[in-house]
Parts: C-alpha cells; sequence; structure tokens
C-alpha cells in the first residue's frame, strides 16, 4: 500500500471563503500522480494561532447528541448510547416507513383512508379524526407530524401495512437497515413500553435518513400549524418560532420519557441535526437544543472539498488496453472542522500498487483520507471512472518485463 499525503493548506482561502468554486487545491502526489489545482492559489496566515473551541455545553437531559449531517461527525455528546423512551419520537420512523411506501408507489398522497374505530380510540395528542370518516394521506401526514395525533398515526400505519402489528414489524427492519442497533419499536405512536426504546445516537441517525433520502416530504416538519376538524393545533417544535434556520423535525413526551427534541437546522450551508431527550420542561428541551446548534455553528465548519466524480488521481495501468486510470469520489467530500483550523487540514490517497488490469469501476481501488492535524476525520473510497480492459498477450508480456525490471 502506498501513501501518497497530499498538502492541502492552500484549501484555506476556499474555506473562509465559504466553499469551493469548480476548481480545487493543488496537491502534489510521487510517480506522476495529479491531484486538482489551487482554489485560487492563496493559502492562509498560519502565524495567527487558531482561537481555542471549547467544550460543548452541558444541557439538562437525560442523553444529548449534536452531529454535522453531511460528515456525522459527532460535536456533542453525552449519554449517547443510553437506551430511553423515545414517545413521539417514534413518529419519525413511521414518517419514515410512509415515505418509503410513498416513494415506492404504495400508496398514493391522494388515498383516502376510513378511519378504523381502533385508530380513532388512541389516547394522548391527537388530529381527532372520527371512527368512520374519509382523511386523505397527505393530511394524515399532516396531522401525525404537525400535531403529533396519535390517531392519525396509526390510521397511516394501517393503510400502509394492513394493521398495526404488521407496520411495527416493518419499523423495526428498517431501523436495522439504517444501523439502528440500540431501538426497537411496539407501537407506531410511541406510547411506552417495556420493549419500546431507542438511543440518541439511533435517532440522529433516522433524522439524518429523513432529511437525505425523502427530501420532498421534509417541508411537513417545517409546517407551524394545522387545522382538522376545524381545531387549529400548532406545531410543538417551538426552535420553528425561535430560530428561522430551524426546518424540523419533531418532538415527543411522556411522563416517564421527559420531554424530548430532535432539530436540524441550516446555516451557510451547513446543516446540523441535534437530539434532546428526557429534558425536564418544554422549554429546557427547546433551550438545551438552541444551546447545542448555536455551539455546533459557531465554533466549526463545514466545508465541501470534493464534488461526486471530480477526478483526483491519474495512474499507470499495466497490462491494460490503457495506459492510465483516473480515479475519483462516487459522493461529494466534505470536512467539518474547528473554525479557524483551516491550515491544518490535509488530505491523503491510499493507491494498492502497481494497478493491474483488468480493472472495474465497482470496486475501490483506494481511498481518500481527510486529515486534521494528526487525526483522520473522514474516509472516501477511491474508484476507477471508467473499465480499464486486459491488453492482448504481447502488451501483458511487454509490461511483464518492465515490471520485472523496475
Amino acid at each position: 500500500m502506498i501513501a501518497r499525503i497530499l498538502p492541502f493548506a492552500l484549501l484555506s482561502f476556499a474555506l473562509l471563503a465559504g466553499g469551493c468554486s469548480d476548481s480545487s487545491p493543488t496537491v502534489e502526489a510521487d510517480i506522476g500522480s495529479q491531484l486538482p489545482p489551487p482554489i485560487l492559489g492563496v493559502t492562509a496566515n498560519t502565524s495567527i494561532k487558531p482561537p481555542p473551541i471549547p467544550a460543548p455545553p452541558q444541557v439538562p437531559a437525560k442523553g444529548y447528541y449534536l452531529i454535522d449531517y453531511r460528515t456525522n461527525q459527532v460535536l456533542a455528546a453525552h449519554n449517547e448510547n443510553e437506551r430511553l423512551e423515545p414517545a413521539s419520537l417514534t413518529k419519525l420512523m413511521t414518517g419514515y416507513a410512509v415515505f418509503h411506501a410513498l416513494r415506492d408507489g404504495r400508496i398514493r398522497l391522494d388515498d383516502m383512508v376510513r378511519i378504523s374505530a381502533y385508530a380513532r380510540s388512541q389516547e394522548g395528542s391527537r388530529m381527532f379524526v372520527e371512527a368512520g370518516s374519509m382523511v386523505s394521506v397527505e393530511n394524515l401526514i399532516r396531522g401525525m407530524i404537525v400535531q403529533s395525533g396519535n390517531d392519525a398515526t396509526v390510521a397511516l400505519a394501517e393503510h400502509v401495512a394492513g394493521s398495526e402489528p404488521v407496520f411495527v414489524d416493518l419499523m423495526n427492519q428498517y431501523a436495522q437497515q439504517l444501523g439502528m442497533t440500540s431501538t426497537h419499536f411496539q407501537n407506531s405512536p410511541g406510547m411506552p413500553g417495556p420493549e419500546h426504546y431507542t438511543t440518541a445516537r439511533d435517532v440522529a441517525i433516522l433524522a439524518s435518513a429523513l432529511i437525505r433520502d425523502y427530501p420532498d416530504y421534509y417541508k411537513y416538519y417545517s409546517e407551524r400549524e394545522f387545522t382538522w376538524n376545524k381545531i387549529t393545533q400548532p406545531n410543538r417544535n417551538g426552535l420553528l418560532y425561535r430560530d428561522p434556520s430551524v426546518d424540523g423535525l419533531k418532538t415527543g413526551h411522556t411522563e416517564s420519557a421527559g420531554y424530548c427534541l430532535v432539530s436540524s437546522a441550516e446555516r451557510d450551508g451547513m446543516r446540523l441535526v441535534s437530539v434532546v431527550m428526557g429534558a425536564p420542561s418544554v422549554r429546557a428541551r427547546e433551550d438545551a437544543s438552541a444551546a447545542l446548534l448555536n455551539y455546533g455553528f459557531g465554533f466549526y465548519q463545514t466545508r465541501k472539498l470534493y464534488a461526486a466524480g471530480q477526478p483526483l488521481l491519474t495512474l499507470p495501468v499495466w497490462k491494460g488496453e490503457a495506459d492510465n486510470v483516473v480515479l475519483s469520489v462516487p459522493q461529494d467530500v466534505y470536512a467539518t472542522i474547528p473554525r479557524g483550523q483551516e491550515a491544518s487540514l490535509n488530505v491523503a490517497a491510499d493507491v494498492a500498487e502497481p494497478l493491474i488490469a483488468p480493472i472495474g469501476t465497482e470496486n475501490p481501488l483506494g481511498k481518500l483520507r481527510i486529515i486534521l492535524g494528526d487525526a483522520t476525520l473522514a474516509t472516501y473510497p477511491m474508484h476507477a471512472q471508467a473499465q480499464v480492459s486486459e491488453a492482448g498477450f504481447f502488451g501483458r508480456l511487454i509490461d511483464d518485463v518492465r515490471l520485472w525490471m523496475q
């Protein structure tokens, strides 16, 4: 494995300026490797010491978790892996499963759902739908998200899966697929139960998946009120009224779970996800969430370093019909770093050489590492942009000799 350390100080100007242009930082690599040219050819003032980064705020909650949405970098955490009651945060997974059914075409927003007596009988927060009435899927979604209606939630579960128990099994399968390894659901609305639990970390995974996988439906989480049956109810997420950068997600409360809030906000292209579970009051969960979000935005920055598919390295290929292969990362490359530490940001490319044809595009040929100081922040797989077929007999023979002579 040959490691190439790629100096990245020239990235600092782009970070300070708010992101990357179509050009990219100057990098150097041995044996003729190339990385993108500099953005603007300006380096940071390394004589100025970066500002200190204070410890995250300690907020009154049983567990909390703050991550950057694009890099999943953890900025603050407390008891993030402790099993806690999710209360109505459960409805995030209900929404995920409903949105999946919409995307697959199994249900439609304009489907009319007959409300069962069981759905109507749900206790706690309600949309106030009447048994036997017909309500559209879209209105039920608003009732579930904005009004946190347990009746609307069960009605959606029954429409998607035929019964709530079958739907709950679906919820647990999605939890496993998303990597929510410490989560188990017993019902769709979030009523207390001995086997109904999750963690702050798992809820953050779910919230990020909702934003990423269903952007067309994420808009419902920012609606401030919804009226049904002549009853107008406000969204219980108070941060929607306090902070214009907040655009979701969900509140939860039972006497045993305490007050919970999952929120997401975007400022200057940086999106954070905050999870607060088990706060002592409505105001406490909102203040805690605001403190975490303000800390993340105030002391960290996330910037796009490379675009998906952008050529990063051109390397020689042996025994192939082509002499070279171009490597790139299939997704956008981001880094979350403390503010003022741009000059300490570097990247490294690790590639196993020599590269012998045939070469496909599916399997990674190396990895791109994002480095801050001595710590690796993230790694991204690098793939060939195009397949390289094996050369003919004489071409392979010539390269065999050349490899032997090296």
